[in-house]
């Protein structure tokens, strides 16, 4: 008789990697796919009768993709000074609306939103905004590795009835090498594998969840990191948000990062030169040219200062000194 062990692998042999047994999930009882994007593909393959998407002109090209891929069409339209939607928009039968919680902080506008137009044709996408929502809505997408050393993964709630994917994504160990990198040696010397493992979730065509990522999931301290996270929020607010030129109430926001607009442009490479890394959400947007002035601006002059939970307070004070240098 063959034994199969409780664990469902292998007894004896060598030692797996120690993850925390904390056995949680924030957005528990939601659907698990390889990546953001996947989980919205897959949600647009449930509906074969919706032709048109809208969707914000300021967001990243890898949330167009499952569009595209479904065979459906996008028109863009665009916001203002506070996020909000500023095109009018009239939602047809067969229409969706997406709209970005951009950096936690846009809860208000989310609120008129689902207001405003029918809620069972707007989606809300959370990638920024891990510990916001979910929302009374069709969809609220996620995206754990924005927040979380984990190498892909992506979250959906929904009110539709969708098929669960069967096939699952094996992939994620070929992802690890630039979290592990960064662990034992830099962030430099992982960037390069960290450009290969964003580039291999290009395909989103819908799988579940990978094991791996979803035992990481599950050995997180969600409260913990939210804690870190608001406090050196609070620390970059108070220091810097007199020259912050954003319009956001800063009191509600879930940090992703502290959104910095200052009067002055700051030189992302000078403040690589410092091993200072800034993402640009987004420069395939500004490349497309269909942005707004406010959306150009924040394409090009937004500073995403880092706020997560790795940082010390040391570390934030080093950050206000670079942005005030």
């Amino acid at each position: 008789m063959k034994f199969v062990s409780s664990s469902n692998s292998a007894i004896g042999g060598y030692l797996q990697l120690e993850t925390p047994q904390q056995k949680r999930t924030w957005h528990q009882g939601a659907l698990q796919y390889q990546s953001a994007r996947a989980a919205f593909c897959s949600l647009l393959q449930s509906m074969p009768n919706v032709s048109r998407v809208w969707m914000p002109a300021y967001i990243c090209d890898s949330m167009l993709s499952p569009i595209k891929f479904s065979g459906k069409e996008f028109v863009f339209f665009h916001i203002n000074e506070k996020f909000d939607i500023a095109t009018k928009i009239e939602l047809e039968k067969n229409d969706l609306l997406l709209y970005v919680n951009y950096f936690g902080g846009c809860e208000p506008n989310i609120h008129r939103i689902l207001e405003k137009y029918n809620r069972q044709q707007v989606i809300i996408d959370c990638s920024q905004a891990f510990y916001a929502g979910p929302y009374n809505c069709l969809a609220t997408i996620y995206s754990p590795r924005k927040f979380f050393g984990v190498p892909d993964g992506g979250i959906m709630f929904s009110n539709r009835e969708i098929t669960p994917v069967i096939e699952q994504d094996e992939d994620s160990i070929s992802r690890m090498d630039h979290l592990i990198a960064r662990l034992a040696l830099s962030a430099e010397m992982g960037y390069a594998s960290y450009q290969r493992a964003e580039a291999s979730l290009e395909n989103c065509s819908p799988k579940k969840m990978s094991v791996l990522t979803q035992k990481l999931l599950e050995s997180i301290d969600y409260l913990a990191v939210q804690k870190c996270r608001l406090r050196n929020f609070s620390i970059l607010q108070k220091a810097l948000g007199d020259k912050n030129q954003l319009n956001f109430d800063f009191s509600t926001i879930t940090p992703l990062c502290y959104p910095y607009l200052p009067k002055n442009l700051i030189s992302k490479n000078h403040l690589a030169e410092n091993s200072v890394f800034i993402p640009t959400y987004w420069q395939d947007a500004l490349n497309r040219n269909e942005l707004n002035e406010f959306e150009s601006t924040l394409a090009s002059r937004l500073v995403a200062i880092p706020c997560y939970q790795g940082l010390v307070e040391s570390d934030i004070e080093i950050l206000i000194e670079e942005m005030n240098s």
